[in-house]
């Protein structure tokens, strides 16, 4: 993340993301020991096992840094006010233009809603930028990837409940 942005949690998301950086952590010295085997058996430019164990610690490590950062910026249970105003952390029922089914998702980070059965659209996303601060009733306009404006109504802003 190069901005810090804030992102609220529920407190089992907040826990369940802490007990993933905690293990991660945790399992450092465990990488360390692999790694340091891998380099015990010779050659490294034709070493297969070595080179796999390396990217394997960078990808642990890059995602111990976005824990950090999402956890460090995070806001815990605070819970956005049921008020019918498209926010983070809500479950969002719209309805687009020329469309008479509605679609619902959450209007939260991934990581938020990683394990829940919504979509989820990241509120900087277009439509998450276009909704926020919509209120039930309301139509917003958002350009889709390939240039064309698409129009979309807010039916229902609830807090999510997950």
């Amino acid at each position: 993340m190069t901005e810090t942005q804030v992102t609220w949690l529920t407190q089992e998301s907040y826990d369940r993301l802490k007990q993933e950086l905690d293990e991660l952590i945790a399992n450092r010295p465990v990488m360390a020991a692999e790694i340091n085997a891998r380099r015990e058996e010779g050659d490294l430019k034709e070493n297969g096992g070595y080179h796999a164990a390396r990217e394997e610690q960078g990808k642990q490590e890059a995602r111990i840094r976005q824990l950090q950062e999402l956890l460090r910026a995070a806001k815990v249970g605070e819970a956005p006010a049921n008020d019918g105003t498209a926010a983070a952390g809500k479950v969002l029922t719209v309805r687009y233009e020329g469309d008479t089914d509605t679609e619902q998702f959450l209007l939260a980070t991934r990581e938020e809603g990683a394990e829940g059965p919504l979509d989820v659209f990241s509120p900087a996303s277009p439509i998450g930028k276009a909704l926020l601060g919509a209120r039930e009733g309301e139509t917003r306009e958002y350009e889709l990837p390939n240039g064309k404006v698409m129009k979309v109504t807010l039916i229902k802003a609830v807090p999510y409940n997950g």
